[in-house]
């Protein structure tokens, strides 16, 4: 009689211990069907926003990609070209500032020849320097540097020609005319690197 009772109130415990995991089963589904659908409606625009951002991102990943490297190729277009700019500008000041302290030189072997030129005593003195002023005259020719074609009876040209002395005319034809250069003028390309002092007829 015990041993029955006993069974009944095991089975009774067995059913009611199904029957909570039953109710709980059913509540968590309850939960759970609550969460889904009780989602926030600006959560679900966001995520509405990021679905769409993902579709377009290889278009958006392209356009960018382009920009970015034309932009980039259009930067280095201009820093390339700046930078030759200054190269040439740096070699160009660079050789000016040399063949203008050689200017003086050339014109010192001039004066030299000069002296030298009517003196036979000294005739391999003057061969000599000669020699070296035409050699070094050529490498500044080669470098760019040429002198100006001024001599007596040239028209006086302000862009070319420095006035520092004005004398009477020898003649009628020299009136307002080179009558006489006292230091040569030099060129480097087409720019004047020294004017050419000059004596004008008046």
């Amino acid at each position: 009689m015990v041993d029955k009772e006993n069974q009944n109130l095991q089975d009774s415990m067995t059913d009611d211990k199904a029957t909570n995991e039953e109710i709980e089963h059913d509540i968590s589904e309850e939960e759970t069907n609550e969460t889904e659908n009780s989602k926030n409606p600006f959560e679900e625009e966001v995520e509405e926003k990021e679905r769409e951002v993902e579709e377009e991102d290889p278009k958006i990943a392209v356009a960018e990609a382009k920009d970015k490297y034309l932009r980039l190729y259009a930067e280095f277009e201009n820093y390339r070209r700046r930078t030759a700019k200054e190269r040439l500008d740096l070699i160009k000041t660079a050789s000016e500032d040399i063949m203008s302290a050689l200017i003086p030189v050339i014109d010192d072997f001039e004066r030299s020849l000069d002296i030298f030129k009517e003196n036979e005593s000294v005739a391999p003195m003057y061969e000599g320097i000669q020699l070296v002023h035409q050699k070094m005259a050529k490498i500044l020719e080669q470098k760019g540097l040429t002198r100006m074609e001024v001599e007596q009876g040239s028209d006086f040209d302000s862009e070319y020609h420095e006035a520092v002395v004005q004398t009477p005319a020898p003649s009628e034809e020299l009136k307002g005319k080179v009558v006489d250069v006292i230091e040569s003028g030099y060129f480097i390309g087409e720019k004047v690197l020294r004017y050419a002092k000059v004596v004008i007829g008046s």
